[in-house]
């Protein structure tokens, strides 16, 4: 980089359009924030994407696994989330998955054909851990996403309006309210107002320049630190390659170490919706999906070995890889954390470790964090909530959260329940004509019930199934585990969380 700089000429922009919500981004946060806004009364709203399909990670980036989506035998991620799957269901060989009539299930028989798909069986190898039993993790075919998702929006095609090709770089910023934004296309650089706008790009591209308080990358010892490029592997035999890693522990040891070695960088095969075919993923270390030399580099460097691995696998495991082929590549990055939001409220382990209530919960979610046994944590809506900024949202993988707990919140259904929780949340400030900090949370929570979101201590929902609260206060919330007896010793004697203790528990992922 050198030191030179150019001023850019002041130009006046074309307002190319004037909404009530727009959402920039259109991954699995924006998407699910058009969606809810529009089934929330919204009748005004764009929808910004910078490719040509909705999705992001999940559809293009080939993220095509969707984890932890219930706790024992309760469904806990609902919603748009549930209703991707139950739509897919109905297209055959587009999902596998434990049903939601089979979760929680700990029948031996039972268990053992799912242990061959990554966490379709609840995790183990920690101290405390429940036994071991069938969880909601669903594999699908993103390409029918793709076609769902465009599906969805055309159903309410009355209330939004779809700008694909089009990348939102710039917030216009009235007296630290946002107004608008500046967004380039083929067309040009031109202007979108909105009385309320949504930051769903993933990498709080609004939000950090708009100066609301955030933080970058994740702390270096979890998952979230790194990028991939997902590829897909055609020709092989997912069961018999299952069985050869169930039979050959040292083998399979081996087989870990020598796709590093072969490749320069962690990736390991992964199951998907069909057995003939398999997924690559891959963990390149402290990169920043944010910075062109480490998106890059991701990139080419994963295209440049495909050919070594997989014919390193076609080598090592012939049994299942022996007439292996090159499927497919994701078209585009597989992205974890850039920025991170440092919002009105900061969530952290001790939100898992205590399980801490908040009156203005949005999503009470199921995820992998194995610290409460992977049992549901509550999202309130201030960690959407930018400091410093008004009618502003920041649904996503860049919500605000610290540097360990974003390993746990960056996954596609906190993505999900975050972005549908913006949405109404959005449709309630335009119809009251609030604003983002001043909305009316009780509103908020009671439309995310109505639409299939299980929120604790809400009447309406209390009144609907008591049996969600039933399930956390029979297993303790999941503060059983040997992790959470030390969090709540040290609190016991009057002592911080100790970060060390949670770093180390955060070890480079083995999956």
């Amino acid at each position: 980089m050198t030191n030179k700089t150019y001023l850019e000429p002041a130009a006046e922009l074309p307002v190319q359009e004037e909404c009530d919500i727009l959402v920039v981004g259109g991954g699995a946060a924006g998407h699910s924030a058009a969606i809810a806004a529009a089934r929330a009364g919204a009748k005004n709203i764009i929808l910004l994407e910078r490719y040509g399909y909705m999705g992001g990670d999940v559809t293009g980036g080939y993220v095509i696994m969707v984890p932890n989506l219930s706790w024992y035998d309760k469904s806990f991620v609902r919603g748009l989330q549930e209703e991707w799957f139950t739509r897919l269901s109905k297209i055959p060989g587009a999902v596998t998955a434990p049903g939601l009539d089979q979760v929680g299930c700990t029948d031996p028989a039972l268990l053992h054909p799912w242990r061959a798909f990554h966490d379709c069986v609840s995790r183990d190898g920690y101290g405390g851990c429940k036994p071991s039993c069938l969880v909601r993790s669903v594999y699908f075919e993103p390409n029918q996403l793709k076609i769902e998702m465009d599906k969805m929006l055309l159903e309410h095609k009355d209330a939004i309006r779809v700008m694909c090709h089009s990348m939102g770089v710039r917030p216009i910023l009235e007296g630290g309210r946002v107004k608008g934004v500046v967004y380039e296309s083929k067309e040009g650089r031109k202007a979108i107002l909105a009385k309320i706008v949504i930051d769903a790009t993933g990498d709080g591209d609004l939000y950090s320049r708009a100066g609301a308080p955030c933080q970058s990358m994740a702390d270096q010892v979890t998952r979230a630190n790194t990028t991939a490029l997902v590829w897909r592997i055609g020709g092989i035999n997912w069961d018999l390659f299952y069985q050869w890693r169930s039979t050959h522990p040292d083998e399979m040891a081996a087989l870990r170490l020598g796709l590093t070695r072969v490749a320069g960088f962690r990736c390991l095969p992964m199951p998907s919706n069909q057995n003939d075919i398999c997924w690559v993923n891959s963990w390149h270390a402290n990169r920043d999906c944010s910075q062109v030399k480490d998106q890059t580099e991701t990139e080419m460097n994963t295209r440049s070995t495909m050919r070594d691995v997989l014919d390193y696998l076609r080598q090592a495991v012939p049994v299942a890889f022996r007439n292996a082929y090159l499927y497919d590549i994701a078209p585009q990055l597989g992205t974890r954390i850039s920025r991170r939001l440092v919002g009105e409220y900061v969530m952290s382990t001790a939100d898992f470790a205590y399980a801490i209530q908040h009156d203005d919960v949005i999503a009470w979610h199921s995820t992998i964090c194995q610290v409460n046994d992977c049992g549901p944590v509550e999202i309130p809506y201030r960690a959407i909530l930018p400091q410093g900024v008004e009618n502003l949202l920041c649904p996503g993988r860049h919500l605000s959260a610290d540097g360990i707990a974003i390993d746990w919140l960056d996954l596609i259904p906190q993505c999900v329940g975050t972005g549908q929780a913006a949405g109404v949340a959005a449709a309630v400030v335009v119809a009251d004509g609030s604003t983002a900090h001043g909305v009316d949370i009780r509103k908020v929570q009671d439309i995310l019930v109505d639409q299939d979101v299980p929120l604790p201590r809400n009447a309406k929902f209390e009144a609907k199934d008591p049996s969600y609260r039933e399930c956390v206060q029979a297993h303790q919330y999941g503060l059983y585990t040997d992790k959470a007896k030390l969090a709540r010793e040290q609190r016991e004697k009057g002592q911080r969380l100790d970060l060390d203790f949670q770093e180390k528990f955060n070890e480079p992922p083995k999956h």
